[in-house]
């Protein structure tokens, strides 16, 4: 089949973008720590874990995590603590990865977790990250240009990748000139070529690629990437990239990771903030029982899932 990809050799490279601007209920345990990484840390009955800040990157202060069912839950007193962390939790990741195999599989999704990235640019990380073993590829895209306001490669470019050096060709955008199934076919197409170059590990217990790192955002709704919950898409199990044309949320037409690859993960970051999403923070974290999940209850990685919440995403745990 044929290919029109914007990747490296044999693909091309997606080019620079100038057009871009730059620019039961469960009790709390209070944990001060002594710098702004204060957060409280949720207590449940398989117990807390202190992390030990054993990465290269380290802070004046060890962080409480807690463990319930498939995953580590951190909560914190605001998003600006948040941020703190979940920048040393990613340089920690890209340093092992990049000095285990030479490499960083990245994959980001669109929302606020850009925002919540941005402590990345900054000191220590800027200068300290190895950035050009940095692979960077996203969860989901919207059908729309490059430098719509509804692109998340645009949301990423502003707030994130114009302000550290990785290499424009590590920088894996959809082609924004298909149509939204023929820009998923294509994107499965450069995930299958760099997994047969190497660059993207394999699941051994699936087949299906696996990231070393993927930080995902929640809706309101529950929904992740672009898999919205009662939506037929949830259920694909073979596919690595799919696309969908009726999205409740807007723009409609978008492509999207399916569960197979979400799940395939070494690890996953769920950032999640603000009360507006603490209904499926509670389904997905609390004592009920629900028939019908949610699409954010469906991420169960091979390895290692934390959350990453604030105080108010956490209000009604």
């Amino acid at each position: 089949m044929a290919s029109s990809l914007y990747f490296s050799a044999p693909f091309r490279t997606l080019p620079p973008s100038p057009s871009l601007p730059k620019s039961p209920r469960i009790p709390f345990q209070v944990s001060r720590l002594s710098h702004s990484l204060t957060h409280k840390s949720l207590a449940f009955s398989t117990g807390i874990r202190g992390v030990s800040g054993s990465g290269r990157f380290r802070l004046r202060a060890k962080a409480s995590m807690a463990e319930k069912g498939k995953g580590k839950v951190e909560v914190f007193d605001s998003e600006d603590d948040l941020s703190v962390s979940l920048a040393k939790y990613t340089a920690d990741l890209a340093d092992k990865f990049s000095k285990l195999k030479g490499s960083f599989t990245v994959v980001l999704s669109g929302g606020s977790l850009i925002k919540s990235l941005r402590k990345l640019v900054e000191p220590p990380y800027v200068d300290a990250v190895d950035w050009s073993t940095w692979h960077v590829f996203w969860v989901d895209e919207r059908v729309v240009p490059k430098d719509h306001d509804d692109s998340n490669y645009k949301l990423a470019f502003d707030g994130f990748l114009s302000k550290v050096p990785i290499p424009p060709g590590k920088v894996y955008a959809i082609n924004d000139a298909l149509p939204a199934e023929g820009a998923a076919d294509d994107y499965e197409t450069c995930l299958k070529h760099l997994v047969k170059s190497n660059v993207i590990s394999v699941s051994a217990a699936t087949g299906f690629p696996k990231f070393d790192l993927m930080l995902l955002g929640m809706g309101p709704d529950g929904h992740v990437a672009s898999l919205f919950p009662g939506h037929p898409l949830v259920k694909e199990n073979e596919k690595w990239v799919t696309f969908i044309k009726d999205s409740p949320k807007p723009p409609p037409e978008r492509i999207t990771f399916t569960f197979p690859v979400i799940n395939s993960s070494a690890n996953i970051a769920l950032v999640v903030c603000g009360a507006g999403k603490a209904g499926p923070v509670h389904a997905a974290l609390g004592s009920g029982q629900n028939s019908d999940p949610l699409p954010v209850q469906m991420v169960s990685p091979e390895g290692e899932l934390v959350w990453f919440l604030d105080k108010d995403a956490a209000s009604k745990l």
